[in-house]
C-alpha cells in the first residue's frame, strides 16, 4: 500500500536473484476504502476469491505498507467493515497466508508517520532503521527463558492504572517473535484459555482500528467474555466487538520488549512491541501458532504500557512477579530489558 515505486523495483531485483519469482500487487487506500464502502457482498466474494486463488500457490509473502492517511477507512459504516473482514481479509489472510506460507511484514517511513511520532521526517527515519535492524539475534537468544516460563505457567494476573486482570495460559502454545515475521518485531505470544479471563482493564495507549482512532478503552470481562467495553467512541467500539461472538472474547496476549520502541505512534505494527507494555486482543487467535479455539473476523492488539511514565504495573506468573513497571525482575528473564538488548 502506498509504497514508492523503487523500493518495489528493488525486492523484484532480489526475489529474482535468489531464484524466485516475483509477483507484485500494488494497492492504494484510497482506492480500496472506494471498492469496501459500498458494503457489497458480491463485490467482496470476488476480490476474496480472487487474492485467495493466488495466496494458495506462493510460498513467501512480502507485504509493505506506507501511509498517506492513516484514517483513510474512518467513514466506512461497520457493516461495510464486517464484510470485507469475512469476504476478502480473514479467508485470504487469516485462513491462508500466516498458516501457509512464509511471511513478513514491514513499514516504509513517510512523513505521515512521522507526523504519528510526533517527530521530524529525518529523525524518523533513524528511529525506523534502528527499531529494524536491531540484532534480532541476540533477541531470540534472550527471549527463550520467557517462553520456557509462559509454556510451564498455568495462571497470568496484571495489574496496573484501573486495571486487574487474571486468566489461564495453561496448555497454550508459545511463540517467540524475533524479527522472522513482523519487522519491526519483540515480543513473546500466547493465547488465553478462552472462558479464562477476569477483571477488567484500562488500556493507556490510543488504538486505530479500521480507520477509526480510540482512546480511553475500558473492557471488563467475565469468564472469558468482554461484558462491558467504553471508550471515547462507545457505540463505534461495540459495534466492532459485536461482528461475530468471538469478537468478545480474547485471541491473543503478548508481552513486548523492542528497546528502540518507548511511546505510541499509532501503528500497530510499532506500538505492540513497545518496551515494558502488553498486549490483549479481542478476536481471532492465531490457528497454527497459539490456537484457544477463538475465532473471529476481528483481530484487534490493544496495548497497555506498564513502565512508570504510564503508572506501572506489574504481570505475575503463578504468584510471581516476572515484570515490575515494565522491567523484567526476574534473573532469568533480564536480559530482555532494554539496557541489554541494545
Amino acid at each position: 500500500y502506498d509504497m514508492p515505486e523503487d523500493m518495489i523495483i528493488a525486492l523484484i531485483r532480489k526475489v529474482r536473484e535468489v531464484g524466485g519469482i516475483p509477483l507484485v500487487s500494488m494497492k492504494n487506500n484510497r482506492i480500496q476504502r472506494e471498492l469496501i464502502h459500498a458494503g457489497d457482498v458480491a463485490t467482496m466474494q470476488q476480490a476474496g476469491d480472487y487474492e485467495a486463488f493466488r495466496m494458495k500457490r506462493v510460498q513467501a509473502y512480502i507485504g509493505l505498507r506506507g501511509s498517506r492517511n492513516i484514517s483513510e477507512l474512518s467513514d466506512v459504516s461497520s457493516t461495510a467493515m464486517n464484510i470485507y473482514e469475512k469476504h476478502w481479509l480473514k479467508p485470504v489472510h487469516f485462513a491462508i497466508r500466516v498458516p501457509h506460507t512464509k511471511w513478513v511484514v514491514l513499514r516504509w517511513p513517510t512523513p505521515s508517520m512521522a507526523q504519528q511520532a510526533q517527530q521530524s521526517t529525518e529523525a524518523f527515519e533513524d528511529f525506523y532503521f534502528d527499531v529494524c535492524t536491531l540484532d534480532y539475534g541476540k533477541m531470540a537468544e534472550a527471549v527463550v527463558p520467557l517462553q520456557k516460563r509462559m509454556e510451564q505457567t498455568e495462571r497470568v494476573r496484571i495489574t496496573g492504572v484501573d486495571t486487574d486482570l487474571s486468566f489461564s495460559i495453561k496448555n497454550i502454545p508459545v511463540r517467540p517473535c524475533t524479527g522472522l515475521r513482523n519487522i519491526p518485531d519483540g515480543e513473546c505470544f500466547t493465547a488465553p484459555v478462552k472462558y479464562s479471563v477476569n477483571g477488567h482493564i484500562h488500556f493507556n495507549v490510543p488504538t486505530i482500528y479500521r480507520g477509526t482512532t480510540f482512546s480511553d478503552i475500558k473492557l471488563t470481562f467475565q469468564a472469558g467474555k468482554i461484558i462491558d467495553a467504553i471508550a471515547n467512541d462507545t457505540d463505534k467500539l461495540n459495534d466492532i466487538l459485536d461482528t461475530d461472538k468471538g469478537a468478545r472474547y480474547i485471541g491473543e496476549f503478548a508481552i513486548a520488549f523492542n528497546p528502540y520502541i518507548t511511546s505510541p505512534m499509532l501503528d500497530i505494527l510499532f506500538d505492540e512491541k513497545i518496551a515494558g507494555s502488553f498486549h490483549f486482543t479481542p478476536g481471532n487467535a492465531y490457528p497454527d501458532d497459539a490456537d484457544n479455539g477463538n475465532r473471529s473476523a476481528v483481530h484487534w492488539d490493544m496495548v497497555f504500557i506498564q513502565t512508570p511514565e504510564y503508572g506501572g504495573g506489574e504481570i505475575y506468573f503463578d504468584d510471581e512477579c516476572i515484570r515490575k513497571d515494565g522491567h523484567f525482575v526476574v534473573e532469568d528473564l533480564k536480559g530482555l530489558n532494554p539496557e541489554n538488548l541494545k
